[in-house]
């Protein structure tokens, strides 16, 4: 990468003093067309990696996927099959008390070496988890995993409490950025209106303005956004076209993933007032 920023240099005649600087030799790089847009926006989030923490990246608290320790495999099975994820949290007494990681693949070792054996979240089954703070910065943690091999962090806050986890591809993402579709363009509006009292919600729309544009009083206490709200009312990730209905209103996921929700559709009952 050293040769190729040198490269960059000679061709401006000037060496950068700062990241601003090195930032906006890419920007025009990339507007006379030395390197493509894709290459401009991974750079960039090279760059912008040292300057964000793990907070930024993290997958909150409410759109986490838990496995709880005294389940039956009748219970948690089901969890896992629908989360379809390669790792889980396993809690002991409550959501706060994470006593270590469920692998899928462990899961799948265990019915082939041990098929007629009893399936319990043991503590032979599980990893031990790992503990970072929300303030830990994103370039020391993907080292962490690189280092330890190890894929997924739990991330606590300043009290001690889940804030929430953080995976490498969480990470990753943060350099190589999002995949863009219509619901994660820049600009795009978080609420839109599509039909006659039908609206596109953004998962990361703020429940204050929510409450505001739809005249509304979902709290907000536990968790920030609509998304979250989902998660929380739900209690796990929910599926693609899955309705749930909250105070009167009518919300069906419309895009969802392995682990976040991207976009609701909202359907006002007939007189009911917006500002939208």
């Amino acid at each position: 990468m050293s040769a190729w920023l040198d490269k960059l240099s000679q061709t401006f005649q000037t060496e950068p003093t700062n990241s601003d600087h090195l930032q906006q030799i890419l920007r025009d790089a990339c507007e006379r067309e030395i390197i493509d847009k894709e290459s401009l926006s991974m750079l960039e989030g090279v760059l912008s990696v040292s300057e964000l923490r793990v907070k930024d990246a993290m997958i909150p608290r409410a759109q986490m996927v838990f496995v709880e320790q005294k389940q039956t495999p009748e219970q948690f099975l089901p969890i896992i099959v629908n989360a379809a994820h390669s790792r889980f949290p396993v809690i002991g007494n409550n959501p706060d008390d994470i006593v270590g990681i469920l692998l899928a693949k462990d899961l799948l070792k265990h019915f082939i070496l041990h098929p007629d054996a009893p399936l319990t979240l043991s503590d032979d089954l599980l990893r031990a988890p790992v503990f970072v703070p929300e303030s830990k910065r994103l370039d020391a943690m993907l080292r962490e995993f690189r280092s330890s091999h190890n894929h997924m962090a739990i991330v606590i806050d300043e009290y001690g409490g889940i804030a929430g986890m953080v995976t490498i591809e969480d990470v990753l993402e943060e350099i190589v950025g999002d995949i863009e579709d219509e619901f994660d363009t820049e600009g795009t509006q978080h609420i839109q209106r599509v039909a006659e009292r039908t609206y596109h919600i953004h998962a990361h729309t703020q429940i204050e303005d929510f409450n505001a544009a739809f005249h509304t009083a979902f709290s907000d206490d536990k968790v920030d956004s609509m998304g979250g709200l989902i998660m929380l009312t739900l209690e796990r990730l929910p599926h693609v076209n899955e309705t749930i209905e909250l105070d009167g209103l009518t919300f069906t996921v419309t895009k969802v993933d392995k682990r976040r929700i991207y976009q609701l559709e909202l359907k006002l009952p007939a007189e009911w007032e917006c500002d939208v």
